[in-house]
C-alpha cells in the first residue's frame, strides 16, 4: 500500500488517517494476501480511483457502495461501476431504469460512471477491496474506517453536498453525515433483491440536482 498514490486534496485531508495504526494493519494484510497468492480486486493502482478521479474540494454528490465488486475484470474503485467492455451487473441495469424513469437519460451499452466521477460524483465503497469470488471478504480488514473518516471529513469541511445512500448498509453512514448542512437521500437498494421496495421511483438523481441547483451549484449532468 506504501506505494499508491492519492490526490493532493485527500492526502491532505486523510494524511493522520494514513498514519493510523489500523492502517498499517491493513496495509500489512493486504501484502500478506498478495504474497500468497491471492486474487485482490480492483487492481492496487485502482484502490484509490474514487478518490483520485473526484477532488475532495470538487464533490458535489456521494453515491455509497458496500465493497468492490469480486467477480474477474469488473471491479474498477468507482462504486457501482465497472470497465468498459464489461456488462453492467443487474444492480448498475437497475439504476440506469431509474436514471431513466427520473430525468431521461437513455441507458448507456456500457457500465463505466467515470464521467459521473469527473463531475463530482464521489462514487465510494466503504470498504475498497476484496478476495477473488469472495464479497464481503475484507469487510473486516480495516477499510470502513478509512472510509467513514472521509465521509466525516466531507461532512464537517464542506457545505452542501448530496449523500445518497441505498440500502441499509449505506444507511448506517447516516450518522457521519451533518444533514442541518447536506442533503441525504435514502432508498431501497438497486440490487435485484431490493430494488422494487422502495429504489424503483425514488428519484435520487433529479433530487441531487434540485438541491445543488437551489444552492447555486451546477448540477451534475447524468446522460453517460
Amino acid at each position: 500500500m506504501n506505494d499508491i498514490k492519492i490526490e493532493a486534496s485527500w492526502k491532505a485531508v486523510l494524511a493522520d488517517a494514513f498514519e493510523q495504526p489500523y492502517f498499517q494493519v491493513l496495509s500489512h494484510y493486504l501484502r500478506q494476501a498478495k504474497a500468497a497468492g491471492k486474487s485482490i480486486y480492483p487492481p492496487g493502482s485502482l484502490v484509490f480511483n474514487a478518490f483520485n478521479t473526484t477532488p475532495f474540494d470538487q464533490v458535489k454528490v456521494v453515491i455509497l457502495g458496500q465493497d468492490p465488486y469480486h467477480n474477474p475484470g469488473q471491479a474498477m474503485g468507482l462504486s457501482f461501476s465497472v470497465p468498459p467492455g464489461v456488462p453492467p451487473p443487474r444492480s448498475l441495469k437497475h439504476i440506469y431504469q431509474e436514471l431513466a424513469a427520473d430525468v431521461g437519460c437513455r441507458a448507456p451499452a456500457h457500465g463505466d460512471l467515470t464521467a459521473w466521477a469527473t463531475q463530482g460524483v464521489f462514487l465510494l465503497n466503504a470498504i475498497l477491496t476484496v478476495e477473488k469470488n469472495l464479497p464481503g471478504s475484507h469487510r473486516d480488514i480495516g477499510w470502513q474506517k478509512f472510509t467513514d473518516t472521509a465521509i466525516r471529513a466531507l461532512s464537517e469541511q464542506r457545505q452542501h453536498l448530496v449523500f445518497i445512500l441505498w440500502g441499509a448498509f449505506a444507511q448506517k453512514k447516516k450518522a457521519l453525515i451533518d444533514t442541518s448542512k447536506h442533503l441525504v437521500i435514502q432508498s431501497a437498494h438497486p440490487s435485484p433483491l431490493s430494488a422494487h421496495r422502495g429504489f424503483f421511483g425514488s428519484k435520487p438523481f433529479s433530487q441531487a440536482n434540485a438541491y445543488l441547483v437551489a444552492h447555486g451549484i451546477a448540477p451534475i449532468d447524468w446522460q453517460l
